[in-house]
């Protein structure tokens, strides 16, 4: 179950994004999709659309943004200084509940879908019915990893793309079966297309071409990708 090659091709053209607007009439006006294509679509976007922003006091600063942060928190699991290791009602664990102040108006900071696989099926569908062409969506967000440095984008949402291939009971090049490798495709996927949109080059869709077509099925972050908390070690 793997590919031979991948094309991620930047989705340029798209304006900014404002609450009610549908992300899928979006991104079916610029981009030229194709049966098999994997749409990556940052959270950014995805949230300013269903409205997910907040008002913060400019004056009150860290403050202000903590004080958003306790609220999406269901769980803080770390402090050090203004950064805050928590978990969110998704399951996810991360900086500050994801709450961003980056790339929006100031006052303003952006929350994290309610539901970002339920957001990722009404993209895939939009998508379907605008242009026709069999696809799946991957809503991606940035994360910092445990006992690694840098960010990287993750998946947060699936729809019609595995979140997880799961590899066990095949064999490897030796022969020797797999017990337990399970590949999060969803999170590779999502950060090959970050090569192609950056943090701040205003590129906050991309199109990954040439998966492989077992991959493409229904999925959801949240069943398949989500530790449950009785196999998590750390927490």
């Amino acid at each position: 179950m793997t590919t031979e090659a991948l094309t991620i091709l930047a989705v340029r053209g798209m304006p900014e994004v404002r609450p009610g607007d549908v992300v899928a009439d979006l991104i079916a006006a610029v981009a030229d999709l194709h049966d098999g294509d994997v749409v990556v679509v940052t959270q950014k976007i995805v949230s300013k659309a269903e409205g997910r922003l907040v008002e913060v006091d400019p004056a009150l600063g860290a403050q202000a943004h903590r004080a958003v942060v306790e609220r999406e928190s269901v769980r803080v699991l770390r402090r050090r200084g203004d950064l805050v290791v928590s978990e969110t009602a998704h399951g996810f664990v991360c900086a500050n509940a994801g709450v961003d102040l980056s790339n929006v108006e100031p006052g303003l900071a952006v929350l994290l879908p309610v539901d970002a696989d339920r957001s990722a099926r009404r993209i895939r569908d939009g998508l379907r019915a605008r242009t026709g062409a069999e696809v799946g969506v991957v809503v991606s967000d940035t994360f910092g990893r445990p006992w690694r440095r840098g960010l990287t984008d993750v998946a947060i949402g699936t729809a019609g793309v595995a979140a997880v291939v799961d590899l066990r009971g095949s064999v490897d090049a030796w022969g020797r079966p797999l017990n337990v490798t399970e590949v999060c495709v969803a999170d590779e996927l999502a950060g090959a297309a970050e090569l192609v949109m950056g943090k701040a080059s205003g590129v906050p869709v991309a199109v990954v071409r040439g998966v492989c077509p077992e991959w493409l099925r229904e999925s959801s972050v949240r069943a398949e990708i989500v530790r449950p908390p009785a196999e998590d070690l750390f927490r």
